[in-house]
């Protein structure tokens, strides 16, 4: 009997592979969440770099004559950023690692963040979730790589404020493209979902602007909202938009209450949306037949 035929005879088996990767790329998408701003940023101050190459004041840059080290997903290896001891591999074992070390690095005992196991056993789990809805097939696998981005997309923009295209825009093309036949959705609602996601947001915030000379929000929010509406189809986007702002109530509440988190602050929008899309894309459909169950039936 081959993998895939044995996944799916055996869901607990699925269920338990499910976890084991998902547990496997939180770990990596620790390894994105940090370094892909980071990268996105020496991009921008090479850019500039390379646009004022002839300003005297730059020129005299130290940065502008050395060889800048390597930095991508791959290098350098992950070291402690207390004292620079490079992870070694079963220190790098998600949430074991960090239980067996006491969530302390084993040469200079600084502490680990529980960020990093948290960020893996969140992804562990919503790839289990995931995979008991879709079972273990093409779908399943999309919606997997749609889960982990949002992931992603969440943590970055809590810590930066960025939603890099690096992300948002491969998730946009790739809701297209599976749905050119018809995996979640047709393919006319998932271009329509596209635009409108992006148009809904963009609107929003030029009237926002307009009326009070700020910017309410990112270009970034605009393309997760075409994103998810590229792999859901339009009809799907008033659910997103509502489930968005009832999380962002919610936790912004709970932030404010918990954190004493001041109100001029700015939040994130991106979490919200990633949030309500997951949501969406998993129960939206049990969701809106309850709603018209309880709500609209005779």
């Amino acid at each position: 009997m081959s993998i895939v035929p044995a996944l799916q005879a055996y869901p607990l088996l699925a269920m338990a592979c499910a976890l084991t990767l998902g547990l496997l790329v939180g770990s990596f998408l620790n390894v994105v969440i940090f370094r892909l701003p980071k990268m996105m940023e020496r991009d921008w101050q090479n850019q500039c770099r390379d646009f004022l190459a002839n300003d005297t004041d730059i020129a005299k840059l130290p940065e502008q004559n050395e060889k800048q080290e390597s930095f991508n997903l791959m290098v350098p290896r992950s070291r402690c950023p207390s004292c620079g001891h490079q992870i070694r591999a079963w220190e790098n074992i998600p949430v074991i690692s960090y239980l067996v070390l006491g969530g302390k690095c084993s040469q200079c005992k600084a502490h680990i963040s529980l960020r990093y196991p948290s960020i893996e056993l969140v992804t562990g789990i919503l790839s289990v979730i995931v995979v008991a809805y879709f079972g273990v097939s093409w779908n399943g696998l999309a919606a997997l790589v749609l889960s982990w981005s949002l992931i992603a997309l969440t943590m970055i923009d809590i810590d930066t404020y960025l939603l890099p295209d690096d992300i948002t825009l491969p998730l946009l093309w790739l809701g297209l493209i599976l749905n050119s036949g018809g995996m979640f959705t047709d393919l006319s609602s998932a271009v329509w979902g596209a635009v409108a996601g992006y148009m809904s947001l963009w609107l929003v915030y030029q009237g926002f602007k307009l009326v009070t000379g700020k910017e309410g929000m990112g270009f970034g929010d605009f393309k997760l909202l075409a994103a998810l509406g590229a792999w859901m189809g339009w009809q799907m986007l008033p659910q997103i938009i509502l489930l968005s702002s009832l999380v962002g109530a919610i936790l912004g509440v709970a932030m404010m209450v918990i954190r004493g988190r001041d109100k001029n602050i700015p939040i994130p929008f991106g979490p919200y949306l990633a949030i309500a899309g997951w949501i969406a894309f998993i129960w939206g459909d049990t969701i809106n037949q309850t709603y018209l169950k309880l709500f609209v039936a005779p």
